[in-house]
């Protein structure tokens, strides 16, 4: 049976990708299940988020969100049985590659896969939609009435993102990085008492660098400013510092600020993000909050792992129940090349 890992002789240089052969799994333990994989979805490996918490290896495992049918049970395994149907992630330490036949793995990293929702559906969304649930329950509390800001919300995470916030009765305004997204966003709809209306409120076209996103949001809000913000990174300097072509779509870190309502959440991918004393000064002024949304940050504590396995569930019943189905054929084509059945 052949596994594929990844291997990065030193810092910088280029990945390859070897198929190992294994042994026969070891003996299932009292908490592991026994997984028969369907599929896998492909997944950045952060090389330098391992070796700061010295999860380092000669050869890292590739693909850790997997969907399957159960074949085995530990004997203190209460949530599963033999020929259940499971999605999950696979842990960051996991010795287990999910592009494999069969993988072992702890109960608590499963949950059961939505009757509705196939194989590929359910391993290419299931981290994006733990990390957009993180992002709108744990890290700024969404509810009814509140408004929040998806930036590009044309990625496979943003689309999840606008879906969830509106389900939990949010205003949603979204940016939109081409044109493509753009009209992608706009023909989003949902069925309510048989009309179908629009997921996002405002889609803001930033594709071409002429449009002020803060101005933008301060004139869709009355001048009250977006109760959450979910960025997809910022500009940390000045538009002559940046090298990237697509930094220059990005807001500056001040816009974001302008932005935010009394009160407002900003959850923020960036990981080097900078805040100057007039920066904090403003938050303050609002009473505003900063988080970090870190994908993994339930798996490396515990203590908290009970919340990425009720994160899960709950997506798990969004799912199953329909809500985001008639999106999601849309949403997967964005996956084009990064999932494999």
């Amino acid at each position: 049976m052949k596994a594929l890992y990844c291997q990065q002789k030193s810092p910088g240089e280029e990945m390859t990708f070897v198929f190992q052969e294994r042994e026969n799994l070891p003996p299932t333990r009292d908490n592991d299940v026994k997984v028969q994989v369907r599929a896998c979805a492909l997944s950045w490996i952060d090389t330098k988020l391992l070796s700061e918490i010295k999860l380092e290896k000669e050869l890292l495992p590739v693909g850790r969100e997997i969907s399957g049918v159960v074949l085995e049970v530990g004997r203190k395994v209460t949530f599963f049985q033999p020929d259940d149907e499971v999605v999950g992630i696979l842990p960051l330490d996991s010795e287990e590659s999910g592009l494999c036949e069969v993988v072992l793995v702890h109960e608590h990293y499963l949950v059961r896969k939505p009757e509705k929702v196939c194989w590929v559906e359910a391993a290419g969304t299931v981290r994006d939609g733990v990390r957009a649930y993180t992002a709108l329950h744990y890290l700024s509390h969404v509810s009814p009435g509140k408004t929040v800001l998806v930036m590009d919300g044309g990625s496979p995470f943003g689309t999840i993102a606008i879906q969830l916030a509106q389900h939990r009765g949010a205003k949603v305004i979204s940016t939109a990085y081409s044109l493509e997204d753009k009209q992608y966003l706009e023909r989003l709809r949902l069925p309510v008492e048989g009309i179908r209306q629009p997921l996002v409120a405002r889609v803001i076209d930033v594709s071409n660098g002429k449009i002020d996103v803060a101005e933008s949001c301060l004139e869709e809000t009355g001048g009250l400013g977006v109760d959450i913000v979910l960025d997809a990174g910022v500009k940390l300097y000045n538009a002559e510092d940046e090298s990237a072509s697509k930094s220059q779509l990005l807001p500056h870190k001040h816009d974001i600020i302008t932005l935010l309502a009394v009160g407002g959440h900003w959850i923020t991918t960036e990981k080097n993000l900078q805040l100057d004393p007039p920066d904090s000064r403003s938050l303050f002024l609002k009473g505003a909050t900063v988080s970090f949304l870190n994908d993994e940050i339930w798996n490396l504590s515990n203590v908290q792992q009970g919340k990425i396995l009720a994160s899960k569930h709950d997506y798990r019943k969004i799912l199953s129940v329909g809500t985001l189905t008639v999106l999601l054929d849309t949403h997967l084509r964005r996956y084009n090349g990064e999932i494999i059945k």
